[in-house]
């Protein structure tokens, strides 16, 4: 289920940094740019961890990169699993804004159906989201305070009380996974093609006998996209405003030449 991609969203080539290795026998490449976007991307929690620390600045930079690198290799390998249960093999590309899920063979089955494509998108992020749950879960009936980082539900669910986490390494990585798990797949599912949400209202829609659904999907974007990065803009978060002012120019592009946009997962 691979279509035409803009160019922001385009894979990059494969270059020499580049990291190749498979998972549950899914090749996964890591394009050399991944790692200077996590970077960009975890700059200032890093940054406010470190309290002017150049080498702690460091440890924790990497330490994000690590949990970033993780994370959207359990969101991707929830697609490709996904898959590959209706037949279909995959492969995937972790790059600078993210992560690609790239069908690359029709089995005898394979995702064909909208109802099936819907399940596809859906799993990625609740991937992430069963991720983060699992990691409070853990640290809860550890008997320690868990740093989730929504604060009215941490609060109402007691999640910081308890005993504080003794390692500040092991503080930050469970910040950062939390952080990338929870606030990243609910990104992703705003309905806005051709993420994760927008995806899962086009097929939803298809699979309810809506015909033109990927129109209709692609205005639902246009709308979600503006008003994301409206918000992006106006709470000082411009790497949130720009990247969904982007999708929705993507969008508004494709109701305009009526090209198909391609999954970002």
């Amino acid at each position: 289920m691979r279509h035409n991609a803009s160019m922001f969203l385009a894979a990059p080539q494969p270059m020499p940094a580049d990291l190749q290795f498979s998972l549950f026998g899914i090749p996964i490449r890591v394009s050399g740019w991944f790692w200077l976007g996590a970077a960009l991307l975890g700059w200032g929690i890093c940054l406010s961890l470190a309290r002017g620390d150049q080498r702690q600045l460091l440890q924790y930079l990497v330490i994000w990169m690590a949990a970033v690198l993780f994370s959207l290799l359990v969101h991707e390998m929830g697609h490709a699993l996904a898959y590959r249960w209706f037949g279909q093999s995959a492969q995937v590309v972790l790059y600078h804004l993210g992560g690609l899920t790239i069908p690359t063979a029709w089995g005898g089955r394979g995702a064909r159906r909208p109802s099936q494509r819907l399940i596809v998108s859906a799993a990625g992020p609740l991937a992430q989201l069963g991720l983060a749950a699992a990691i409070v879960a853990v640290f809860k009936l550890g008997g320690y305070a868990v740093p989730f980082p929504l604060a009215s539900v941490g609060t109402t669910l007691g999640l910081y009380e308890g005993e504080p986490i003794p390692s500040r390494f092991l503080f930050a990585l469970v910040l950062f996974l939390l952080q990338v798990n929870i606030f990243w797949p609910l990104l992703n599912l705003v309905p806005v093609p051709p993420l994760d949400g927008g995806q899962i209202v086009r097929e939803g829609l298809l699979s309810l006998g809506v015909a033109d659904g990927a129109r209709i999907a692609s205005m639902i974007g246009v709308a979600a996209g503006a008003a994301v990065a409206w918000w992006g803009y106006t709470h000082n978060e411009p790497y949130l405003g720009i990247m969904f002012a982007l999708l929705t120019v993507s969008c508004f592009q494709s109701l305009s030449d009526n090209t198909p946009w391609q999954r970002w997962n």
